[in-house]
């Protein structure tokens, strides 16, 4: 869903020949003034402001440690088992909701919402109780817990795997019914039995590996698993349907999608080896019930143990439930004090960096990168969204903003530079100053093409070590006016440029102009002749109203002749301070931008 994206790979260019550095914050505040030679010219604000203390949804049951983490960051609101209207008409005083695998987030929740949900937090794995299409065209981001619940649930698949081999349940219910029947209850061994794992992800290896301790054969169907990964611990990957006639014991880890819905079913039970053994800790739906019921009653599956099912909780005449060959539990795959615990602390954790405006590496429906990607793009990727929002407040008027060119200028090879989260995140920085559009990595793409932005990316190869990931990043927009004609590059376009200095992202260029400039805080950029005492007399209107001048850089053409003063201050100053500065002769224009 790219927003009319290309991309090309060149070779530097005069284009991207000013090279700079510097930093960057992470305030949302923007004002800008731009005003001309005569003071007496419209002056434009615009500012926006971060809320104070954002509200949290938990709408499931979530372990202490998680939501102590929660109130040290918001306010916390624990209601639990919310009907679909009760909680349509919560979320639109909330920001972040939490919820496990019993709440169905649909379309109706964001569209209740009124766009002030920003995250969905899942605690667990699966997220297919959330209309993730929905959730992208509201900007909300959705976020799981992975990793936290994944040896418990790999633990509870073996525990079905062995008691169905030994019948441990039915055996236990009889010898309670006062009965001692051990000729009825003989069960089969695991070693040498080959168990068939679909879905060779997480929980699916950490079963493999338990499984090859127990002496099983193991074999693994997963279209997206790399195959070094699966030998390293001794396991063939095979077809799903060679995995369907060999296996001994089936277990299933995949996720609930579309693809996955009732795989089996009665064509792919028909396929099975006569007596073969089934455990699902993955979802319900990915078994079609009324198949498997067929399946056990003909022989074809001798067993079946379940911790999930496609309506929970199942029907208390369900049949397969009350089916003698089926073991079932109540979906407690992740129900471990460890697990509980740490799946708490791994969602709040996401949800609350998310909130902070974090890269969320357990993101659903955004790019995912992994960790260690994300910590060292981050002050490129903030870099990106400071530079989109300083390039559109630049413009005045023209044909509206719909031209945008990036470009990167890196040393390291193409492969190894993904830009999905840097056009994110300049995309935010471009539609958010001149819209109520809320966007962020999920909805960055969606939202461009609905505005119908055409963004051409460009990456600039340069010799010299790939050390670092990128070299600069420039944004141009063209066919507008800029209200800060400096800004205007020599071949027509608003052109700003950034570069990344010891972790810290600052302004190198405007228009033709290297300046220098941190982007944290306020800055102040003007437009003059090159003489002495400008400095001076800017810095003395600003320490009238005790403003302080963080930094200071000025471009220039040539000496004597226009220059660029960038200014970066602490404090915002004053409509009359900036009406001086504006009155200075030397100057001829200046923009005011609060990032």
């Amino acid at each position: 869903m790219a927003a009319s994206v290309s991309f090309t790979s060149v070779k530097p260019s005069a284009a991207v020949s000013g090279l700079r550095r510097r930093p960057l914050s992470a305030a949302f505040g923007v004002t800008t003034i731009s005003v001309r030679h005569n003071p007496d010219q419209n002056r434009r604000f615009v500012v926006y402001s971060l809320d104070a203390k954002p509200t949290i949804l938990v709408a499931e049951k979530l372990g202490d440690a998680g939501v102590n983490l929660l109130k040290e960051f918001a306010n916390v609101d624990c209601s639990y088992n919310l009907s679909p209207e009760e909680l349509c008409t919560k979320i639109s005083l909330c920001d972040a909701l939490i919820v496990r695998s019993g709440t169905k987030v649909g379309r109706e929740v964001f569209e209740s919402s009124g766009g002030r949900l920003k995250v969905v937090g899942r605690a667990g794995v699966g997220i297919d109780n959330v209309d993730l299409a929905a959730a992208t065209e509201h900007g909300c981001l959705v976020v799981n817990a992975p990793t936290a619940n994944t040896v418990a649930a790999a633990e509870h698949g073996i525990a079905l795997l062995t008691a169905m081999a030994r019948n441990v349940a039915q055996a236990d219910a009889s010898v309670k019914a006062g009965k001692w029947e051990r000729n009825k209850y003989v069960g089969v061994s695991l070693v040498g039995k080959t168990l068939a794992v679909l879905g060779f992800g997480k929980v699916g290896s950490e079963v493999a590996r338990r499984a090859k301790g127990l002496g099983m054969h193991v074999i693994a169907h997963d279209p997206y698993a790399a195959a070094d990964r699966a030998r390293a611990i001794g396991v063939d990957l095979v077809s799903f349907d060679e995995a369907m006639a060999t296996a001994d014991f089936i277990s299933l880890h995949m996720p609930l999608t579309a693809s996955t819905s009732k795989m089996l079913n009665d064509e792919t039970f028909a396929k099975m080896k006569k007596g073969v053994r089934i455990v699902n800790v993955a979802r319900g739906g990915v078994i079609d019930e009324d198949a498997l019921v067929k399946a056990l009653d003909s022989g074809i599956v001798a067993q079946a143990a379940l911790d999930v099912f496609t309506v929970e909780p199942p029907g208390k005449d369900s049949k397969l439930v009350l089916h003698a060959n089926v073991t079932a539990t109540p979906h407690l795959g992740a129900s471990t004090m460890e697990a509980q615990e740490g799946v708490a602390i791994e969602v709040a954790e996401a949800v609350v960096g998310a909130l902070k405006g974090e890269l969320a590496a357990t993101a659903v429906n955004a790019p995912m990168v992994p960790a260690q990607v994300l910590t060292e793009l981050k002050p490129y990727v903030v870099l990106g969204e400071k530079l989109g929002r300083l390039a559109v407040q630049l413009v005045a008027g023209g044909e509206g903003v719909k031209y945008i060119k990036i470009t990167y200028a890196s040393a390291r090879a193409p492969d190894d530079l993904d830009t999905r989260l840097l056009r994110a995140m300049i995309t935010k920085g471009l539609i958010e100053p001149i819209s109520s559009v809320f966007v962020n990595l999920v909805n960055a793409d969606f939202t461009a093409k609905q505005r119908g932005l055409r963004i051409i990316e460009e990456r600039v190869i340069l010799d010299g070590s790939p050390e670092r990931p990128l070299e600069l990043i420039q944004v141009q927009i063209a066919n507008v006016e800029s209200k800060f004609p400096s800004s205007i590059s020599d071949s027509g376009e608003i052109r700003v440029e950034g570069r990344v200095k010891d972790g810290v992202p600052h302004l190198t260029m405007v228009g033709s102009f290297d300046v220098d400039v941190s982007l944290e805080g306020s800055i102040i950029l003007c437009r003059q002749v090159d003489q002495p005492g400008m400095i001076g007399k800017v810095g003395s209107i600003l320490a009238e109203e005790n403003v302080n001048v963080s930094f200071m850089s000025v471009g220039r053409s040539a000496p004597r002749k226009q220059a660029v003063m960038a200014i970066g201050v602490d404090e915002e100053p004053s409509k009359v301070s900036l009406k001086k500065i504006g009155e200075i002769p030397a100057i001829e224009e200046f923009v005011y931008l609060k990032l």
